[in-house]
């Protein structure tokens, strides 16, 4: 069996004497925190801690294309014209195809959307879904979350007299499409000074440009759409914007703020029935909700079945058909986990042989395409390499990888490109689809050997980097709220990490299904001993007694039970005292 290498501690630089003098108002730990985040002056401290949207919220029309964009979208609005949103199967495509429909619909639009099926059309435009959009009198595609790479889809609907405009994320392909306009803030070219957003993210963009130019509805003859109309659209945004991990700082952190208090009004009736069958309360929702409950019922809805399911709950008026689409989704989420953890295992069959290799692969021969991406993280979140999963679906080899961060996974691909009929990705995950008559395992060795060549030793071991050293006598209730200030947490923003050195073990047990979780009381010089949990640190219960003596790596928190509130620290990691 492959043992998950144990992690390289680093303590971030302490912060210098002369930014306590500088900030004497600010509490030493939460300046030691901003300061770890490379926040050292008032105006960066300010964007970061209260994010303002007419400040940090930049002109739809920085993009390069935007205005080419605007200008056709708007005369099709005027001439009636067929548009088509093509989307994504992901929350973050649902989420961006929901932003654009509503848009469009609002301002008079004759609007449809096409959501490709995962299993059989994969990922991205594809030939027959654009001979079927032909057939329908389209005029305009607009894309979402997709189309950077797809040249041959959008030369083939140029043949029926459609124009395609694209709104993605992705990285450049060697070959960009001979698209009307392309908005996507990856690209090197393009000038828009956030690079970041998600899928939605780029189609609010697009949105907003809309409606300033044409005045809210104004100049298209219709009743103006009330000022600020837009900002309703801010929870779709919000919720893609933390499931696709995307960087939660500059613009992402203005949206996931404000998105979050438009989502806790509850206007949208399939998010707030979704809730209600979550048994969660919409009002407090936070990123975390999110994450780890919102997102993956949307995602489960592509990955089990079509995605047509999430956008429908994200776009219903009616009640009824809200309840019974967030009842489909929490139950196929439930299959969705089931599935995942009973693939891992066959999957780990085929892993653990390649105990020496600097990449892991496997091949399945009936396992959804659906959560062959799930597995993949899996597998490299487990052993802190990159993984790669393939299946045979519909007699194609699908594959999706998810990597580390001294493997750029995307762009391995396309040096392999002589492989794969089509892929894409970003440089940590990534999707693909092998030629015809290529054995899936070269495909994989072939990969093994590309990570072999450009990764080291020192890359296999995970880094665990920590914002601050305390004592326990710190973690004081002001200190908690402090830290909740540095909200919403996400990738680049994390939950901030802590350090305890010395601490005596007091009392340590298990708890949960299998006894997966570790609870442990812990101890400085002082009498007062602190709750610790430690999600999936249960087979540490052989090696801590009593009288031990760690150093403790945590994040800390508010446990609620019964009424009661009470400071609680989450391990990330522990080692004996040194």
């Amino acid at each position: 069996m492959i043992n998950q290498p144990a992690k390289h501690w680093i303590l971030k630089p302490k912060l210098p004497a002369a930014a306590l003098e500088k900030f004497p108002e600010i509490d030493p730990i939460l300046l030691q925190l901003l300061y770890a985040r490379g926040l050292s002056e008032q105006s960066a401290i300010d964007v970061f801690l209260e994010p303002d949207y007419s400040r940090d919220v930049h002109d739809p029309f920085a993009f390069r294309q935007m205005a080419i964009a605007v200008e056709r979208i708007m005369a099709a609005l005027k001439k009636q014209e067929r548009i088509v949103i093509y989307g994504d199967y992901d929350a973050d495509g649902v989420c961006a195809s929901a932003v654009m429909t509503e848009t469009l619909r609002a301002l008079g639009g004759v609007v449809d959307v096409y959501i490709p099926y995962r299993e059989t059309e994969g990922y991205g435009m594809n030939l027959p879904a654009v001979d079927e959009i032909a057939k329908q009198g389209t005029k305009l595609i607009i894309t979402v979350d997709c189309g950077t790479t797809n040249v041959a889809e959008v030369d083939r609907a140029r043949t029926f007299g459609i124009e395609t405009i694209i709104t993605d994320h992705h990285d450049e392909p060697p070959q960009l499409p001979a698209a009307l306009a392309l908005l996507n803030p990856e690209l090197p070219s393009e000038t828009y000074p956030f690079k970041h957003l998600a899928a939605s993210g780029v189609a609010f963009k697009l949105a907003s440009a809309l409606l300033q130019a044409s005045e809210h509805g104004k100049t298209l003859g219709r009743d103006p759409l009330p000022t600020g109309w837009e900002k309703w659209l801010l929870d779709l945004v919000a919720i893609s914007t933390v499931t696709d991990m995307v960087p939660l700082l500059g613009e992402n952190r203005v949206f996931v703020r404000f998105g979050l208090a438009v989502l806790q009004k509850g206007r949208r009736v399939g998010v707030r029935e979704l809730f209600n069958t979550m048994r969660s309360d919409i009002a407090s929702a936070d990123e975390e909700t999110l994450g780890f409950q919102v997102g993956p019922r949307l995602n489960a809805a592509g990955r089990m079945n079509h995605a047509s399911t999430a956008y429908r709950l994200l776009t219903t008026s009616d009640v009824t058909e809200a309840r019974r689409l967030a009842e489909q989704l929490s139950t196929a989420n439930a299959e969705r986990q089931r599935v995942t953890e009973l693939t891992f295992q066959q999957a780990l069959q085929q892993i653990i042989p390649q105990v020496d290799e600097r990449l892991l692969y496997a091949v399945g021969s009936d396992w959804s395409a659906g959560i062959l991406g799930l597995v993949a993280s899996k597998v490299s979140e487990r052993f802190h390499r990159p993984a790669v999963m393939m299946t045979v679906s519909q007699g194609k080899i699908i594959g999706s990888g998810r990597s580390i961060e001294s493997f750029d996974i995307t762009a391995a691909l396309r040096d392999l490109g002589h492989y794969f009929d089509r892929f894409g990705g970003h440089p940590q995950a990534c999707g693909f689809t092998v030629k015809p008559g290529i054995d899936p395992r070269e495909v994989g060795r072939a990969l093994q050997a590309r990570a072999t060549a450009v990764m080291r030793d020192d890359d296999l071991q995970p880094i665990l980097l920590i914002d601050a050293e305390v004592v326990l006598d710190d973690l004081k209730w002001e200190l908690i709220e402090e830290v909740e200030r540095l909200a919403p947490f996400g990738m680049d923003a994390e939950r901030p990490r802590f350090l305890s050195r010395g601490l005596q073990v007091v009392a340590v047990d298990t708890v949960g299904k299998d006894h997966q979780h570790l609870r442990m009381h812990v101890r400085h010089a002082t009498s007062t001993a602190r709750k610790t949990i430690g999600f999936r640190f249960g087979a540490l219960i052989e090696r801590l007694r009593p009288g031990d003596k760690i150093d403790l790596v945590f994040e800390v928190g508010v446990n609620e039970w019964n009424g009661q509130r009470e400071i609680e620290l989450k391990i990330i990691d522990l080692q004996p005292a040194r």
